[in-house]
């Protein structure tokens, strides 16, 4: 494990000003809620409010994520085999805004014709759902980008839906080692068009950049709100 992460700009940078991060703290201190699992079309919630999602590989820390930004430990499963998670699990803090956690992807211990299933289902997902307004790609801050995440950025541009990078673990990075991960997923989305440009760099173990992930999560709740003509592209 590496040193201990200082404060750095690349981190919390100065683009939330302090009344953001007020707005994301009070927005995630509410009692956030499990409220559905979606395994069909079908079985999807009525689309209510606001929804963000997350995403990512198998094991790149999506529930603990989840749990961090809520404050509940238990609220989203963390399970050590990849793939356990194989629905759509939605989440509400009761302030129109819902947190939905997405499937894993390139690993997981399950049938084919399963993998194939979910794989469709989260296309579907992005494709038709109108009320979300973003979705968080997680991306393991020691392995960077791989080729599993590629159709899935794809799948993001194709459908126009504004997407974000999100680096997590990165209290296990030495501080000299972040800002090339930082740079690498920047070149990386560069020419993308529904990407963030900006990268969020977390960790849930020990909180580091969770108030300015809450607050950017609370502005694009508010600019969907509003109407604003970038709903479903950069924020």
């Amino acid at each position: 494990m590496g040193a201990p992460l200082q404060q750095d700009p690349l981190i919390a940078a100065p683009r939330f000003d302090p009344e953001e991060i007020e707005a994301g703290r009070k927005l995630f201190a509410a009692e956030w809620r499990f409220v559905a699992a979606a395994g069909s079309l079908d079985a999807l919630p009525a689309p209510e409010g606001v929804e963000v999602a997350v995403a990512g590989r198998s094991n790149v820390g999506k529930s603990s994520l989840v749990n961090a930004l809520t404050g509940r430990r238990a609220l989203a499963r963390i399970s050590r085999t990849p793939g356990r998670t194989q629905d759509l699990i939605f989440f509400s803090g009761g302030q129109s805004l819902r947190l939905v956690d997405l499937p894993g992807y390139g690993y997981a211990a399950a049938p084919k014709h399963k993998i194939a299933a979910w794989t469709g289902l989260i296309r579907a997902y992005i494709a038709g759902r109108a009320n979300l307004a973003r979705v968080y790609v997680l991306v393991d801050a020691r392995h960077g980008l791989k080729d599993a995440d590629v159709p899935l950025l794809a799948m993001l541009d194709e459908a126009a839906v504004s997407y974000q990078l999100v680096l997590t673990k990165i209290d296990q990075l030495d501080q000299v080692e972040l800002a090339p991960a930082i740079a690498a997923l920047r070149g990386a989305i560069e020419r993308r068009p529904a990407a963030f440009p900006d990268i969020a760099a977390t960790s849930a173990r020990t909180g580091t950049g969770i108030p300015e992930l809450r607050a950017a999560m609370a502005r694009v709740q508010a600019e969907r709100k509003r109407g604003g003509s970038q709903q479903r592209r950069g924020g």
